[in-house]
């Protein structure tokens, strides 16, 4: 039997298995579909390894362009996927993060012991100021982790008055000294950090109350009301999100969130991020499907309690975790990035979109150098990894309408295992132009869909594809353009249908026009 996706209210309907490689797919007009949220497509950046220090925070002596310190290939390269927004400190440094350690002159800011990353010592020179200069240049929007593990309701409310306020009290005062006259207005606030773990090792009834406590003195200051995210659940532990669903006012936050990443074998021994054999490859695949269950699990639970799906379901961490690389920091979570991670992030990112009514926001971990990162950086040399190829095709659906989806896959399958071998999302945009984003999964096989587009009228279709000749393609620094976009020329019109043809191991976002 094929697996049956059952994302309310689109339904994935898979029948059984077919010897052959045929797909059939039905696109549906929705004219009270949710819209799907820009923020889906935001990123993480932690104090953690390379990410920030050496990422996004380069030695003044380096000979790239910067602004301060702050390296502009990087950022010019974000924007062009038109990111939303950034999460940061943590992760699992926010809670022992405190924030005014990293505020004023930068020769007089303290030191501190990063615990959780390598037990480096950090500078601090990458502070509150810097990291909001970052999402200016970048344009998108600051989403800030504040420290309930190891902080105070009182430094969490303060440090929303030095970001938020434009009148005159203590905190607007010392921004002010420090060289930043109005305020930034920064609207997604989280609450703690998987305060079931690293952040503080709560129960989740304890945690409510602490949440409830913290939330209240994070004040809404004119013109910025917080978008405030709860430390939702890790994986499958449906109780959390029970718990908080239950003793939490819905108008007490805006998400909850959740954290789920993708791992190839165990947490002991992750498996390699560039040597895997098919069977690995497979079993990543059926790991990273195991979101669409996640989320829909989840969102019941909070459907019981949120029928009108006031709060979002926040994935605020996400991705393929491997081991690091031979000879690099255990601490520091460098990983290489394939075409397999590709695959995850566009199967993820259809997930996601297909969810348009309760999730509307999420983070992939993380953004530079660390997980599985969309760029990678080498002194002066940069490269964007095949991950960040797949956020360059998706961000066509960045706020537009959901399209309800179809789909009937054939099998990708090893032994007695199976998955679907297709996953698709669909959506249409202010300009009326669809938009269309398949994924083969099978690395043997090209599969033929044939879709049907119910009153939408369109002319024409173009295309994108990416894959490679091996699932462990990676792009490097010698040779950095191995996996990339190129256009695509399967998809055509064949009387009131569209006809195309996936190659394996491949991402295709088509877009069609009338």
């Amino acid at each position: 039997m094929k697996k049956l996706f059952c994302a309310l209210p689109v339904l994935f309907s898979v029948l059984f298995a077919s010897a052959q490689s045929e797909a059939t797919l039905s696109i549906q007009q929705d004219g009270n579909g949710p819209t799907i949220s820009r923020h889906i497509y935001g990123h993480f950046s932690e104090h953690l390894g390379r990410c920030i220090y050496d990422g996004f925070w380069v030695d003044p002596n380096l000979q790239v362009e910067k602004k301060d310190r702050i390296r502009m290939d990087v950022v010019e390269a974000l924007k062009r996927i038109k990111i939303p927004n950034l999460r940061w400190p943590g992760g699992c440094f926010a809670d022992e993060y405190h924030w005014r350690d990293g505020i004023g002159p930068r020769e007089q800011r303290p030191k501190m012991v990063n615990t959780h990353w390598g037990g480096v010592t950090e500078d601090n020179s990458f502070g509150t100021h810097e990291f909001l200069e970052l999402c200016s240049l970048l344009g998108c929007e600051p989403y800030i982790s504040g420290n309930v593990g190891s902080g105070t309701v009182e430094e969490m409310s303060k440090w929303v008055e030095y970001l938020n306020f434009n009148g005159e009290s203590p905190m607007s005062k010392i921004r002010k000294e420090n060289g930043h006259a109005a305020p930034w207005n920064v609207h997604f606030w989280g609450v703690g950090n998987e305060s079931w773990g690293c952040g503080g090792n709560m129960t989740a009834a304890y945690y409510a109350d602490q949440y409830r406590r913290y939330a209240t003195f994070a004040k809404n200051y004119p013109g910025t009301p917080l978008w405030k995210v709860a430390c939702g659940a890790s994986d499958a532990n449906y109780q959390w999100t029970e718990t908080c669903m239950k003793n939490i006012p819905l108008n007490q936050m805006w998400g909850l969130s959740l954290h789920y990443y993708t791992v190839p074998r165990n947490w002991r021994d992750k498996g390699s991020a560039t040597a895997f054999d098919e069977q690995e490859y497979f079993t990543t695949l059926q790991k990273c499907l195991f979101m669409e269950e996640l989320v829909t699990k989840h969102s019941a639970i909070m459907d019981h309690y949120d029928p009108d799906k006031k709060v979002a379901l926040a994935v605020d961490e996400w991705g393929i975790w491997t081991n690091v690389e031979p000879g690099t920091n255990p601490g520091f979570l460098y990983q290489q990035n394939s075409l397999r991670d590709a695959l995850v992030a566009a199967s993820t990112l259809n997930i996601f979109n297909n969810h348009a009514d309760r999730v509307r926001l999420a983070n992939l971990a993380q953004t530079v150098n660390v997980l599985q990162s969309l760029i990678l950086t080498q002194k002066e040399k940069m490269l964007l990894t095949p991950t960040y190829y797949v956020f360059d095709l998706f961000k066509v659906h960045q706020d537009a309408k959901r399209l309800p989806v179809m789909l009937n896959s054939p099998d990708y399958s090893i032994g007695k295992d199976k998955i679907a071998a297709v996953n698709a999302s669909a959506s249409i945009d202010s300009n009326n132009v669809i938009h269309v984003s398949l994924v083969n999964l099978d690395p043997h096989k090209s599969i033929n869909v044939s879709t049907m587009i119910s009153n939408l009228p369109w002319k024409t279709v173009s295309g994108q594809v990416l894959t490679s000749g091996k699932f462990t393609d990676i792009n490097t620094f010698d040779a950095p353009m191995t996996v990339k976009t190129v256009a695509f020329n399967g998809a055509k019109k064949n009387g009131d249908r569209l006809q195309v043809s996936l190659p394996p191991e491949s991402v295709v976002v088509l877009e069609l026009k009338n």
